[in-house]
């Protein structure tokens, strides 16, 4: 009996974050409520406490989910690739484009990322969510430095500044797009990091 309840747990949970998600993207954090979650999943409110307990415990979950959400999205798209040089272009074009932007809404993102701010949980979880990503690149960076891919002097700082590039083009595209597309100062920025990374100026 205990194997089932902890098997339909397992199951349950992640439609709860989803639905969860999906309110959040309508209703935004302030208009977000268990009742709301409920009713869009069609579920009685209790339900959703008999597995998370509280609200807390439950936008936790989100934000876990919403990180593996992003791993597995830029793991799925290069992490394949053999050729070192492919792997490097690959990389560079995911992360500037469109689709890895919002692999999670950015009003979901920035609602949590404004919460991490005042509450130490959140915050740490960001944190171990970039400084996880920050590595990786310094990782791969290693790799395309010692290929003659890149040509930088540090390697973490390089990786550092990608991460920092990277995360700013949501707010260009918020601010100060003036409706443009997306992929407009994406590009510029793109070559940007590139001219960086091939020129020893990091």
């Amino acid at each position: 009996m205990a194997g089932r309840k902890n098997q339909n747990a397992e199951l349950r949970k992640p439609e709860i974050l989803e639905g969860y998600y999906r309110v959040l993207i309508e209703e935004g954090l302030e208009g977000t409520s268990i009742s709301k979650i409920a009713k869009h999943l069609g579920i009685h409110p209790s339900l959703i406490l008999h597995y998370f307990k509280n609200k807390d415990n439950l936008r936790l979950g989100l934000i876990e989910l919403t990180i593996s959400k992003f791993k597995a999205s830029h793991l799925l798209k290069f992490d394949h690739i053999e050729d070192h040089s492919l792997r490097f272009t690959t990389l560079i074009d995911t992360i500037f484009s469109y689709e890895w932007s919002r692999t999670v809404d950015p009003g979901v993102h920035f609602g949590f990322y404004y919460q991490s701010f005042r509450d130490a949980s959140v915050s740490n979880l960001f944190r171990e969510m970039f400084q996880w990503f920050r590595d990786y690149l310094y990782e791969e960076f290693i790799i395309y430095n010692r290929e003659g891919i890149i040509q930088v002097n540090d390697e973490l700082k390089a990786a550092d500044f990608i991460v920092t590039l990277m995360e700013g083009l949501e707010f260009h595209a918020h601010f100060l797009g003036q409706e443009k597309p997306f992929e407009e100062f994406a590009g510029v920025a793109k070559k940007s990091a590139l001219s960086i990374l091939q020129n020893r100026i990091i």
